[in-house]
This record gives structure tokens, sequence and C-alpha cells, in this order.
């Protein structure tokens, strides 16, 4: 088989695509780390977060976090308040987050935990404990009730 040049050009084109492709793929999985797994202290502490339990029961551990200033702030911990939960199935976090995407807010979603709070705290949560964030209802369009 004679190669010619359009067979190149195309073989070329091909070789970017190809090379574009997990060129970006790379780049998106360098940003968003594996998602972390873990206990709601151990997920916290990668946050640099002191969690203040608030619910403590076999199936949800559910505690407060504040922002980290300071020092801590300048080490990538994220800012602002937010709730983080910890379930011990898979059925009852999915459970818990489509009753509490009815209020509003962002989540950031990991295997058996949620983190929620403003878009700028989930994202910066997302960049240390990877997740997919999910969006909660918008009720805006009914503030004038």
């Amino acid at each position: 088989m004679k190669v010619t040049r359009p067979m190149l050009a195309v073989a070329g084109a091909a070789a970017v695509l190809t090379l574009a492709g997990c060129a970006s793929g790379t780049e998106q999985r360098a940003t968003v780390p594996v998602t972390a797994t873990g206990s709601l202290e151990h997920l916290a502490a990668e946050v640099k977060c002191t969690p203040n339990i608030q619910i403590d029961a076999d199936e949800i551990r559910q505690a407060v976090c504040k922002d980290a200033k300071g020092a801590q702030a300048a080490k990538g911990a994220p800012a602002g308040k937010f709730i983080l939960a910890t379930f011990a199935t898979d059925r009852g976090q999915r459970e818990w987050i489509n009753g509490a995407k009815d209020y509003g807010g962002h989540y950031l979603v990991g295997r058996k935990w949620v983190a929620v709070g403003e878009t700028g705290t989930v994202t910066a949560l997302r960049r240390t404990l990877g997740g997919d964030i999910e969006e909660g209802t918008d009720h805006s369009a009914h503030s004038g009730h």
C-alpha cells in the first residue's frame, strides 16, 4: 500500500486529536484529585477543619465546619462555613441529597459523604477532596411570594 499525502494528513490530524484528548483528560484529572474516602473526622482533617458534630447516628454523622482563616487559609483550606456529612450507605446518602436539594445549595458529593456550602467553598473543597458538584433547586424565581 502506497502512503499518499492525503493519507498522511488524515493520520496526522487523527494523532493530534488523540493527543489533545489525552492532554485535556490528564489536565482535568490534575485539577480534581481522586475522590477522598474515610470517616467524617478524616475528611475534616483533609480540609483543615475541626468538625462541630451536630448529628452522630448510625446512619449519618453530620458536622459544621467553619472557615479557616489566617495561616490555614493561606495553606489552601476552604473559606466559608460548610456542612460535612458521612453516611452508612450509598442509598441513605442519595436519599438525604435528594431531600436536601429542595432547599437549594451547592453539594460536593463523594462516596458516602457530602459537603454543603457556598459555590466558592464547595469549589475549594473539591480541590482537596475531589468529588462531583451538584446543585440544589434554584428558588430565586419564586422570591416574590
